[in-house]
């Protein structure tokens, strides 16, 4: 659902204090964006972001890639954000979609992720 993400300052070599715009689909139809900081970024693991409101009602989430053992990766998604119960509905099963074709696609394509590949021990 995310439509586009224009990055407003870049942050560190690690991304932390990086802004971006998102620009993301409603249930309506309509295009709505949110500013983005990014935070606790680790290289080739995840981050921290702060969906930054107006009436400082912010939203956290957080994306991590925990190494499970060979061959394995365990995608962490969550978001802690109070919304209307039908947007939180319809941005819950569009990420929920999102997350499973991200996987399906890795899993098929393993050599896009080498560096994940771990040996067996």
């Amino acid at each position: 659902m995310v439509e586009r993400v224009d990055v407003l300052w870049p942050g560190d070599d690690d991304h932390n204090g990086r802004l971006r715009r998102v620009f993301y689909k409603l249930p309506d139809g309509r295009t709505g964006s949110s500013l983005e900081l990014v935070t606790e970024a680790v290289p080739d693991r995840g981050h921290t972001y702060t969906m930054i409101s107006r009436d400082g009602d912010d939203h956290i989430g957080h994306v991590r890639l925990d190494p499970l053992g060979p061959n394995r990766t365990r995608l962490v998604f969550d978001e802690e954000a109070e919304m209307d119960p039908a947007v939180y509905e319809f941005i819950n099963r569009h990420n929920e979609a999102h997350m499973r074709a991200a996987s399906d696609y890795l899993s098929a394509h393993p050599e896009y992720r080498p560096d994940l590949i771990m040996d067996e021990v």
